[in-house]
């Protein structure tokens, strides 16, 4: 069983043992996309990876993915969705981060883009220290909306 907690609840450690997983440790965050957000879930997304005595160096790359994701689904997708999620997940040998809202309109991952733009450069920031520390960054629908994710080896 899956726990969702709203954002301003820290939230709470979860062990959940998957049949495709074994020792899987999942937590949840679910909220109204807003500004706000994107600090409560960082505060909680560090404490659940403290909890779990994550390596620092990951640590910080999941803290970076948590603030960079949120913030995207916020200011993308926040007036066309009423809630986003956030699930962290650690198991198999691997850390995930992954961001799920209501748009069904894929990131660009800074592929072509505008290099003279004041902005738009940080999912692309993202995705290259995650496939500098053996992972990678994906997007892909998921009912009437996507996830947008990190994969990185938790060690």
């Amino acid at each position: 069983m899956l726990n969702t907690i709203p954002i301003p609840i820290p939230a709470r450690r979860v062990s959940v043992p998957r049949p495709s997983s074994p020792g899987c440790r999942r937590a949840r965050w679910v909220a109204r996309p807003a500004v706000a957000v994107v600090p409560r879930l960082r505060v909680s997304v560090r404490a659940v990876l403290d909890d779990w005595r994550v390596a620092p160096g990951r640590g910080e790359l999941l803290l970076l993915a948590a603030s960079e994701l949120v913030t995207n689904a916020v200011c993308h997708a926040g007036a066309v969705t009423g809630r986003l999620s956030a699930t962290l997940a650690l198991g198999g040998g691997w850390l995930r981060f992954e961001v799920a809202d209501g748009d069904p309109v894929l990131p660009d991952f800074g592929q072509g883009g505008d290099v003279e733009a004041e902005g738009g450069r940080g999912l692309m920031i993202v995705a290259l220290l995650a496939a500098e520390a053996g992972g990678g960054l994906v997007a892909f629908p998921a009912g009437a909306g996507k996830v947008v994710g990190i994969r990185v080896p938790a060690v």
